[in-house]
């Protein structure tokens, strides 16, 4: 067999010190790519192969300091990982078409340097990867423990509360917000790609020539909609603003606190899953009022966010309707495919809150309530303050018949993004708040509750 004979090579030459026992096949079609990611400590050994087959790719190495260097893998070439290359620093492939690669050998593996000059366009091909590993049967002793599942502690007191502060506040959405999206920002993309029906009539309402802009737009699938606006997107996390660059949209990384556009220079603006991510009544409201500082008078904003009540009207909610097991919503709007386990641990509080109480008791559940609580996914919410998990895929999207792992199961992490899931009239109430502005209209929309503002003249 010819992995044998690969391996045995390996050996011989010294790149190994072992011979690898589990082996995972993944195909990876133009535009597809792989989540950045550090593979399990506890689950395989040291040393991990990649061989590249059919076509070459660029691959991207991050360190936890913020360095990064994007390597060239060239067809029928093999990638050795080892040391602090596999235990400490994420790899990962952009999903994209085209890969920038230096002038040169096109056989020759190399580094991607910022020599403009020294670098051309390649459309990428159909990549097949061997991915060798060595499964581990003992904890993981290695030099990096801040990164090692096998050394850290079960009972972390570091366990995420509601926060009492707006710096506690800020704390707490760096870590389950804005780092999560950061980490999950490919496999995320792959996941939302399908608009809501009222959020596309909300656009195609917008006159030609109208401003529009998206805050939190993700991975822009709500930018291109209607080819007659003039569309600019902002987004916190650098990787999803990376996706939209490539997707020719106009995009930049902001903060949705702090959007560096001019005071009334937008016709209309959406917010669609985001605010629920902010932690304490104060930050939301601010979200909203940043929104409304960006419009002209007579403009609108269009506001999503995640609701408490999943079942409305005695009808469940595609969340709810959604498969239990592998399976993982967001923000109520599709489902993701799920693996294992990786991230914070935190403690399962229960208070719960039927649906249908007034606001009023939806905040007494939050005050109640310490420490964060982990979501069981598809399930009924009970608390308004929560963890939801992201288990993220380590395999192309799309992949079928491949990537199936021989000699042990496929482990992948579990991410935890913070949210603050919003009770019947809350979003209303919290816009009332705010001065110049009138709803619109509100209503219920598949598990989210929505709201249209328009600024008054002032």
């Amino acid at each position: 067999m010819f992995c044998d004979e690969l391996l045995d090579r390996c050996l011989k030459e010294n790149l190994i010190k072992v011979k690898p026992d589990q082996l995972t096949v993944n195909q990876y079609q133009p535009g597809q790519g792989i989540p950045p990611h550090i593979d399990t400590h506890s689950a395989f050994e040291d040393t991990i192969i990649s061989l590249s087959l059919g076509a070459k790719t660029v691959m991207d190495f991050k360190h936890t300091d913020g360095r990064s260097v994007s390597v060239v893998l060239p067809a029928r070439s093999v990638l050795v990982m080892t040391g602090e290359s596999r235990y400490l620093w994420s790899h990962g492939i952009t999903p994209r078409k085209f890969d920038v690669v230096p002038v040169g050998d096109a056989e020759k593996a190399s580094i991607v340097s910022g020599d403009s000059g020294d670098l051309t366009l390649h459309k990428r091909g159909t990549r097949t990867s061997f991915t060798f590993r060595k499964v581990r049967r003992t904890p993981c002793d290695c030099a990096f423990p801040s990164v090692c599942d096998s050394q850290s502690s079960p009972g972390d007191p570091s366990s995420p509360s509601v926060p009492q502060s707006d710096r506690d506040a800020s704390c707490l959405e760096n870590e389950f917000v804005h780092k999560v999206y950061e980490e999950i920002a490919s496999h995320f993309s792959s996941t939302r790609h399908s608009p809501w029906p009222r959020v596309v009539d909300f656009l195609q309402s917008l006159p030609t020539g109208a401003i529009l802009a998206d805050v939190g737009c993700g991975n822009g699938k709500y930018l291109g909609l209607k080819q007659d606006l003039f569309a600019v997107g902002c987004d916190r996390s650098r990787n999803l603003v990376d996706i939209c660059g490539e997707r020719s949209f106009q995009v930049l990384v902001s903060d949705a606190l702090e959007v560096p556009l001019r005071s009334g220079i937008c016709d209309a603006c959406i917010s669609i899953a985001v605010i629920h991510h902010f932690s304490t009544k104060e930050r939301r409201l601010a979200a909203i009022k940043e929104l409304v500082r960006l419009l002209r008078p007579g403009g609108k904003a269009l506001i999503y966010v995640w609701a408490m009540e999943q079942e409305y009207n005695k009808q469940k909610s595609k969340y709810l309707k959604g498969k239990k097991v592998n399976q993982e919503e967001g923000s109520a709007q599709r489902p993701e495919q799920t693996a294992d386990h990786l991230g914070h641990s935190t403690s399962l509080a229960s208070n719960h809150r039927p649906a249908g109480k007034e606001v009023k008791d939806c905040s007494l559940t939050r005050q109640n309530m310490s420490t964060l609580s982990i979501h069981t996914n598809r399930t009924a919410f009970h608390s308004q303050d929560l963890l939801v998990p992201w288990h993220l895929k380590s395999s192309a999207p799309r992949d079928k018949n491949v990537g199936k792992s021989l000699g042990s199961a496929d482990k992948s992490p579990i991410f935890h993004r913070y949210y603050h899931v919003f009770c019947e009239e809350e979003l209303e109430s919290l816009c009332r708040e705010v001065e110049n502005i009138a709803i619109q209209t509100s209503y219920y929309d598949q598990g989210n509750w929505c709201v249209i503002l328009e600024k008054k003249s002032e």
